[in-house]
């Protein structure tokens, strides 16, 4: 799947729409927290069994986490801060989305899973970039070889909730149980596939 792979395609529809937020002049960190405030609700709502405001409320915090970069770029105001603290709150997301609907959803072996794998399959990439050495950026992200490696991450592990979330509000196709156990199983293979390029490429010892 890697939507990630088609970013370049996905920035001609929601770009024009951060180019209109820079010119309010909000600044990215603050986009970044109200993407926090609306994934933090979404799993609040999750957690009280309302699955269609939940996925409302996750398409609204992923809009904005796509913002905050936009605006980032086209107010100059990019930083290495700005760039740390986005990561880590789309983790604090990631985490209390999958354990909130993990325990309304699903069992504790399967929220384990769901979330340990989740968390691995991002942090992989700031430990390849310490210990393998890769630094350079192109508009802002890291190029590195973990780019387009692993086919489920972060945009189809909320685009699945969002589906299985409005399956689950029709009773239809498993709802958010058959979703979860998805989720978690394709997040462990994707992270497998990730650590055998690794092990392909970079399994050498030190220069």
């Amino acid at each position: 799947m890697n939507i990630t792979s088609k970013r370049k395609n996905l920035k001609r529809i929601y770009e024009p729409i951060g180019i209109l937020f820079a010119k309010t002049h909000i600044t990215p960190n603050i986009i970044t927290v109200i993407s926090v405030i609306f994934g933090v609700l979404a799993a609040i709502s999750f957690l009280k069994g309302k699955p269609l405001t939940g996925a409302i409320l996750i398409f609204m915090s992923g809009f904005f986490d796509l913002m905050d970069g936009v605006v980032a770029r086209e107010t100059d105001k990019a930083s290495k801060f700005g760039a740390v603290f986005d990561w880590l709150a789309d983790k604090f997301v990631d985490g209390f989305l999958l354990v909130l609907i993990g325990i309304a959803y699903s069992t504790p072996i399967i929220t384990a899973i769901a979330v340990t794998t989740n968390m691995l399959h991002t942090f992989i990439k700031p430990v390849v970039y310490a210990e393998i050495g890769f630094s350079n950026r192109q508009k802002g992200k890291i190029d590195d070889p973990l780019e387009n490696r692993g086919f489920f991450g972060r945009p189809e592990t909320l685009l699945t909730l969002i589906i299985f979330a409005i399956f689950e509000h029709f009773h239809i196709f498993g709802g958010m149980e058959f979703g979860y156990i998805l989720i978690a199983a394709l997040t462990t293979l994707s992270l497998a596939d990730r650590i055998l390029f690794l092990y392909k490429h970079y399994n050498k010892d030190y220069d």
